[in-house]
């Protein structure tokens, strides 16, 4: 049997869990935050307890603590999930590599309200200011005239004033209007499913136009052109990334990459393609065989 750490135990967790153990994986939570952690001999976890790592913590600083106590390989380690989540940097990698994305330009701060303004210029209002580095659609914002992107950007300025703030940057870029969401996922190099993301009709009368499923946008599972899934699995490439949420966004005459995520949310198993836990499955003993301790 192999043991699988696991650092969320929430729908991924529960969704995976027997669908693995069927196929001789025990998954197992590793609570890695909001909690006090002896690093001295009275550590909660030490090497040779687990055989492998499903995804790196989201919280990379607890991450660390956990990986050196663990000593296991990561499904998605480290590098894989920091990459993911540096939005402008994913976005440069493919647009470097010709895969289609949408109109961004990338700000550090501090930038002055002139080269804001320039910014602000260079787009077809309204325009999408978006933290570089949040997930779930945190502190993503929608500007419709310079005023208001303004106003966000000294909100954001506001917080890079904090020097421990990690990240100090954030993103400018185009709105497409009336796109649907996708969400598309690639294991291993191989598309092994899609859903669309789409939020309820009261909401959209609302004005709500987030698709994230952690904002009420209900997922449902698709069939894709195989173009499309081409295009996820060069996306999964170019970024070296094993198990990756590759975010499409469709309108009338455009499909881009619109975010990744390392860390992505597994829905239920009829929304995937016939064999995905089996392929998961492969892909976690082929990462226990780095280190664990049944490899030793």
């Amino acid at each position: 049997m192999i043991d699988l750490a696991v650092a969320n135990k929430k729908e991924t967790f529960r969704r995976m869990r027997e669908p693995l153990a069927e196929r001789g994986i025990r998954v197992r939570h590793v609570p890695v935050s909001e909690r006090v952690v002896p690093l001295g001999g009275d550590a909660p976890w030490s090497a040779g307890d687990y055989d492998a790592g499903f995804v790196y913590p989201g919280r990379l600083m607890e991450g660390g603590v956990a990986d050196a106590l663990l000593e296991i390989p990561w499904l998605n380690d480290h590098e894989t999930v920091l990459t993911s989540r540096n939005k402008a940097e994913v976005l440069a990698r493919l647009e470097r590599a010709d895969l289609p994305v949408p109109k961004s330009v990338y700000v550090s701060n501090d930038v002055g309200a002139d080269e804001l303004a320039d910014v602000f210029d260079r787009f077809e209002p309204p325009v999408v200011v978006k933290p570089n580095s949040t997930t779930r659609g945190v502190g993503v914002a929608k500007a419709h005239d310079l005023d208001s992107f303004l106003g966000i950007c000294d909100y954001l300025s506001l917080v890079h004033d904090y020097r421990a703030t990690g990240d100090r940057s954030f993103l400018v870029q185009e709105y497409l209007p009336n796109a649907t969401d996708y969400r598309v996922m690639v294991l291993e190099g191989e598309y092994v499913g899609a859903v669309e993301r789409r939020l309820p009709d009261d909401a959209v009368r609302e004005g709500q136009w987030k698709h994230n499923v952690h904002r009420g946008a209900e997922a449902t599972g698709v069939e894709l052109p195989p173009v499309w899934r081409d295009l996820a699995e060069s996306v999964a490439a170019e970024l070296e990334i094993p198990f990756l949420g590759v975010d499409l966004l469709e309108t009338d005459d455009r499909l881009v990459v619109n975010e990744t995520n390392a860390r992505p949310t597994i829905d239920e198993a009829t929304k995937y393609e016939s064999g995905f836990y089996d392929r998961l499955a492969d892909a976690v003993r082929s990462t226990a065989k780095v280190g664990g301790k049944n490899q030793s």
